[in-house]
């Protein structure tokens, strides 16, 4: 454990309470995160897990050491959305999940985060999902029924103790998958029947395929074991999805708890409204990344970092062009005073040099207050106001990337930007012009030609065999 760590404090959905951490082995702290279900890209909602959870990632490898967090974040890639997808495609179901998750994983690397340590597929845990289906009917805790097999939620006294939902809602919540064979009305399916046209295995209830709550179950267990430290995931995902994956985990290996701290991050709406493809306002991150959908331009996956850091984790987050834009001043502020962004009037110039590594071993006064922020349940926004304050360039940097806020990074991306933004076809004839005018002698049109490319931050190089070569300038 880092001797410059502070007091690790988390909010903790099941006792409802913010409580100091404490791993079940500071050896081997365990976080499991719940993945994508890799049917279509990833939108702007499902990308505040992905950040908030890599900042807490940064901050366990901080305090108790690289080699010492495992961190697993899953990819479900067998789910009857994925199916119904690829029917609709006409494509096969591994190509649809090969496709997406391929673009999955390029949005989260833009957007900062760094890679878990595992990222297990579904697909490839069935084997224990079936023994978790099979240890749940030997305890009497699921049965069999018509090609199905149901947890038996009754059986378990203190169900419900996550999301502490009445009654009546729970109910409500699993009549969402009426059926004739279930025993109560809030039974949930374990396994079921798979068509021949339908992704399926065999097991001792016939030939079929996971229920969703199961798959995280199997996975966890497998890489983390029967109990683990952290569960994360949004807060949508408290009822059923977590409620579920505690009841099958606990009853089928007989433990009070799946993990003892359980984080959930709050909802995003959109400018003021609830995303739906309906309201048009849905955006997945790689249109973000990608295309001009959203305020009429690209956003670099450090100003979608930072917008995200700005609202604290637990709190409903409206996603607006405002907010990306005061983001993006942040950024250029800070890379100006790094040295990595050189403010030009609305342009920049980059300069490179990044320090080495981004680790910290104590000495500055506003890194340690950042710390203290983010050891308080991840409070990025006051760490942010710590760092808006801090006037030390490599005191700076660091404190950014606690945050995994790579400045340099983005002015990568701004310079990359600036490039792609000049009209190629068009520079290329004003210097065919240009050589043209030299050819002739006259020189008066050569000085404008360069004269107007360089107001276009067009800088020229002409070479001793008569050719111009040119670049953008910094």
């Amino acid at each position: 454990m880092s001797s410059d760590a502070p007091v690790l404090k988390l909010y903790n959905t099941l006792t409802r309470a913010k409580e100091e951490f404490h791993p079940l082995d500071a050896a081997n702290v365990r976080m499991y995160v719940c993945g994508p279900t890799v049917y279509d890209y990833a939108h702007i909602g499902n990308a505040r897990p992905l950040i908030v959870f890599d900042v807490l990632f940064r901050l366990l490898r901080h305090v108790y050491g690289d080699g010492h967090v495992t961190y697993v974040r899953n990819i479900t890639d067998v789910d009857d959305k994925i199916n119904a997808r690829a029917a609709e495609r006409g494509i096969s179901i591994r190509d649809l999940t090969e496709e997406t998750n391929k673009v999955f994983q390029a949005d989260v690397k833009a957007l900062g985060c760094l890679e878990p340590n595992v990222q297990p597929r579904a697909t490839e845990h069935v084997a224990e999902m079936i023994t978790i289906v099979e240890r749940l009917v030997a305890s009497g805790h699921a049965y069999a029924a018509d090609g199905h097999v149901l947890f038996d939620v009754p059986s378990m006294a203190d169900y419900g103790r996550l999301s502490r939902r009445p009654l009546d809602e729970m109910i409500a919540g699993a009549r969402v998958d009426v059926a004739p064979y279930k025993r109560g009305d809030m039974d949930f399916v374990l396994w079921k029947p798979s068509k021949e046209s339908e992704p399926g295995w065999e097991s001792p209830w016939g030939r079929g395929r996971p229920g969703w709550h199961l798959e995280c179950s199997a996975m966890s267990w497998k890489h983390l074991g029967e109990v683990f430290d952290i569960h994360g995931g949004g807060v949508d995902l408290v009822f059923p999805h977590h409620e579920n994956e505690i009841a099958q985990t606990r009853c089928a290996f007989g433990h009070d708890v799946m993990a003892n701290y359980w984080m959930h991050n709050g909802f995003l709406q959109v400018e003021g409204e609830k995303m739906s493809k309906s309201l048009g306002n849905f955006v997945t991150i790689h249109e973000l990344l990608n295309t001009e959908k959203f305020g009429g331009r690209k956003w670099p996956g450090e100003v979608l970092r930072l917008t995200m850091l700005r609202t604290h984790y637990r709190q409903p987050i409206d996603w607006t062009v405002k907010a990306l834009e005061e983001a993006e001043a942040s950024l250029r502020k800070w890379g100006a005073d790094i040295g990595a962004v050189e403010l030009e009037g609305d342009g920049f110039g980059i300069g490179f040099g990044a320090p080495d590594g981004d680790g910290y071993g104590g000495g500055f006064a506003g890194v340690d207050t950042v710390l203290e922020a983010l050891a308080d349940d991840l409070n990025t926004p006051f760490a942010l106001t710590v760092i808006h304050a801090i006037d030390d360039e490599r005191e700076l940097d660091i404190s950014l990337r606690l945050l995994g806020i790579d400045i340099h990074s983005y002015a990568r991306w701004v310079e990359s930007e600036k490039v792609r933004s000049v009209d190629e076809r068009l520079v290329n004839s004003l210097i065919a012009e240009r050589i043209a005018a030299r050819a002739a002698k006259n020189w008066a049109e050569s000085d404008r030609l360069r004269d107007e490319l360089g107001a276009m931050g067009v800088a020229l190089k002409d070479n001793k065999d008569g050719t111009t070569t040119w670049e953008v300038k910094r």
